[in-house]
C-alpha cells in the first residue's frame, strides 16, 4: 500500500523539520510520499527541509494563503497515491504508524480513519497541559479518539487518512475558516463511508505554545460548533454543551461561595483538584498537574464562550456564519 502524506504548514519550518524527522524513522513495510503545501508563509520552510529531499519522496508547493483546507486540497490534487493521509504541522509520527495503519485498514476495510493525539516525553510542561485538557475524557468526554467516548467519533485534520477515491468524490475540505476537518468527516459518514478510528495510531501532537494562543483555538471551536450543527442538523450533542453550561455555572458557584457559605469552596474546589491529580498521576510532574487545571480552565470556558457567542449570533439572532481571530489563525 502506498500513501501519500499531506502537511499544510505556515510559519512554522522548525516544527515541519521535526515531523519530516519522525517520518525518516518509520518502519514502514510500504512506501509514501510527503507532500508540503506552504499556506501564504512569511517564513517559509523551503529551505529548511533541503536536506529531507534524499531521505524522502519530498514535494514542496507554495500557495496565498487560504486556510489549512484549501491548502489540504492542493496537496491532495498533486498526490499520486490511492490513499491520503493528512497530518498537522505541529505533530511527530511514532515510527510505527503506518505499519499500525496498514494492518487496521486490511481488517477493517476503512474508506477513512483518524487516530487519536497524545504528548511526547520532551513536549514542553504548557504543552503537555494543553495535550491533557484536549484528550482526557474529563475536559473532552473522549470525542477526540477515547476508547470511551461520549459521541460518534469524527477524524480530524492532525491525523486523518482516506481514499484518493472517496476524497475526490467528497469534493475535499470546504473553505471554512474553522472546523473544516470535522464538516469533512460529517460529510464521510452521512455519505455512507465506513469511517473509523485507528486507536493504535496516534501521533504526537505540539498544539499551542502558550494559553492566549490555546484560548483563541477553542473560543473559535466554540462557534464552528454552532456552525457544524446547522451545516449537519442532529450532529449537536449534549457533550458539546457542557463547556458553555461550565462557563455560565461556575462562576455563580465561585460567587455563591463568596457571598453565601465558605463550605460551597468544597464543591467548588472538587474539579480543579481532579485535574490535577489525575494530570499529575498520568504525567508523573506535579508542575504539568497544576497547568493542566489553568489549561482545562481556559479551554472549557474559551470553548464556552465562543459556543454561547455563536448560538446567540445565529440561532437566536438568525445571523450568517461568523469567526475571530482570522488574521492570527495560526497563532
Amino acid at each position: 500500500m502506498h500513501f501519500s502524506v499531506i502537511i499544510p504548514v505556515y510559519n512554522r519550518p522548525e516544527e515541519i523539520v521535526e515531523l519530516l524527522e519522525s517520518l525518516t524513522l518509520q518502519s514502514l513495510i510500504s512506501s509514501f510520499e510527503v507532500i508540503i503545501v506552504e499556506d501564504g508563509s512569511t517564513v517559509t520552510c523551503k529551505e529548511a527541509i533541503k536536506h529531507y529531499y534524499d531521505e524522502l519522496d519530498l514535494h514542496y508547493y507554495f500557495q496565498e494563503n487560504q486556510g489549512p483546507g484549501p491548502a489540504r486540497n492542493y496537496g491532495a490534487s498533486k498526490a499520486k497515491s490511492g490513499y491520503l493521509i493528512f497530518f498537522d504541522s505541529d505533530c511527530i509520527i511514532p515510527s510505527n504508524y503506518f505499519n499500525i495503519v496498514i494492518k487496521e485498514l486490511e481488517a477493517q476495510n476503512l474508506d477513512c480513519f483518524g487516530g487519536p493525539d497524545s504528548s511526547h516525553p520532551f513536549f514542553t510542561p504548557i504543552q503537555k497541559a494543553i495535550s491533557y485538557s484536549m484528550t482526557s475524557p474529563i475536559t473532552t468526554g473522549g470525542i477526540r479518539g477515547g476508547k470511551k467516548k461520549l459521541d460518534k467519533f469524527y477524524p480530524r485534520s492532525f491525523n486523518l487518512g482516506i481514499t484518493a477515491e472517496q476524497f475526490k468524490e467528497l469534493g475535499g475540505f470546504a473553505p471554512m475558516r474553522f472546523g473544516e476537518d470535522l464538516d469533512f468527516s460529517m460529510r464521510a459518514v452521512e455519505k455512507g463511508l465506513k469511517v473509523g478510528l485507528i486507536n493504535d495510531a496516534l501521533v504526537y501532537h505540539k498544539r499551542r505554545t502558550h494559553f492566549k494562543a490555546f484560548y483563541k483555538q477553542v473560543f473559535n471551536s466554540g462557534i464552528a460548533r454552532i456552525n457544524l450543527s446547522l451545516k449537519h442538523p442532529g450532529t449537536l450533542k449534549l457533550v458539546h454543551l457542557a463547556p458553555s453550561l461550565f462557563t455560565i455555572a461556575y462562576p455563580l458557584l465561585v460567587l455563591m461561595a463568596i457571598l453565601l457559605s465558605p463550605w460551597i469552596w468544597i464543591v467548588a474546589m472538587i474539579f480543579p483538584l481532579t485535574i490535577i491529580v489525575d494530570a499529575w498521576s498520568r504525567t508523573k510532574n506535579l508542575k504539568v498537574g497544576f497547568l493542566s487545571m489553568l489549561a482545562s480552565f481556559v479551554q472549557l470556558f474559551g470553548y464556552g464562550f465562543g459556543f454561547i457567542q455563536a448560538f446567540w449570533v445565529r440561532i437566536v439572532r438568525g445571523k450568517g456564519s461568523f469567526h475571530s481571530f482570522a488574521q492570527s489563525f495560526y497563532d
